[in-house]
């Protein structure tokens, strides 16, 4: 029986994409899959380093590992309304945490410290279109950000994933939404990560892979009504049932189905994005 190792994060969004299709819940042809559940910018380092032979990594690293891997049409996030956003612990009594940031209330953007979710991050690359003047980051995994800003250790973080739905209890204030800033300024949905395979992967194994991660995706969509799978659930990190379906309801559509032409243009001009940041790349 072949055996795949496949990478993914254990956010909601991803496991409900792979529940079916690693726990056999659709027929897999045959094929067993070896998962290797890891924050997203530690499969973009593996990548980076063609660890794995399937694995879903940020687009913002997509340019530096498409020479060794293709990119699968399912199991994708990509969407309007769905990009990062820019967080700020306000100090201002008189500033709604729902809006944007009052201007003596932010840092300078010249001498602020910004945390990142990973430097390979889509997250990292479209903070950077909007703020390219900002030089001092650093990079945390993405759970650690709103506490960063929360104790001062850093002036704003950019937030990814579960916390753009619990900034607003932590008392944090939303500064830029980096993902309608990259919408409005390109027309384009935004492409946060996708699944790849190495290209010595047999295309025609590519191919069945691809099709079943289709198919995982559209049994998640059809059985999950009532109750979360259980491998949702259990690597949740303790997050209510209310942010898990927010979560997957935000990140999961019909592009994570199938990216089709319009998910492959938006790629395309983001990648533009990216060679426009690192010419010298």
């Amino acid at each position: 029986m072949p055996l795949i190792e496949i990478g993914f994060s254990p956010c909601p969004n991803d496991t409900f994409i792979f529940d079916a299709l690693v726990n056999h819940k659709i027929d897999t042809k045959g094929y067993e899959f070896k998962v290797h559940l890891q924050d997203v910018q530690t499969l973009n380092e593996w990548a980076l380093e063609g660890k794995l032979p399937i694995s879903k990594i940020s687009y913002g690293v997509w340019p530096l590992v498409k020479n060794n891997y293709h990119l699968l049409n399912a199991g994708g996030a990509l969407g309007k309304g769905v990009g990062p956003l820019l967080i700020y612990k306000n100090k201002s009594d008189n500033a709604s945490s729902d809006s944007e940031l009052p201007q003596q209330s932010k840092p300078a953007i010249d001498t602020m410290t910004v945390a990142v979710p990973g430097i390979n991050t889509t997250a990292h690359l479209l903070f950077s279109v909007a703020f390219p003047e900002v030089k001092n980051k650093q990079f945390l995994i993405f759970n650690e950000i709103e506490d960063a800003v929360l104790s001062g250790k850093v002036d704003a973080g950019v937030i990814i994933h579960e916390n753009r739905f619990t900034y607003q209890q932590k008392g944090l204030s939303k500064w830029m939404d980096l993902g309608t800033y990259f919408e409005e300024t390109f027309n384009a949905p935004i492409p946060l990560g996708g699944i790849i395979a190495r290209k010595d992967v047999p295309a025609a194994e590519v191919q069945l892979i691809d099709g079943l991660i289709k198919e995982s995706v559209q049994y998640a969509f059809n059985n999950s009504y009532d109750t979360l799978p259980e491998f949702v659930q259990c690597h949740a990190q303790e997050m209510s049932e209310q942010v898990m379906r927010q979560h997957i309801n935000l990140y999961v559509n019909d592009f994570t189905i199938d990216m089709g032409l319009t998910g492959k243009e938006a790629i395309a001009q983001l990648e533009h994005v990216w060679n426009t940041l690192n010419p010298s790349t």
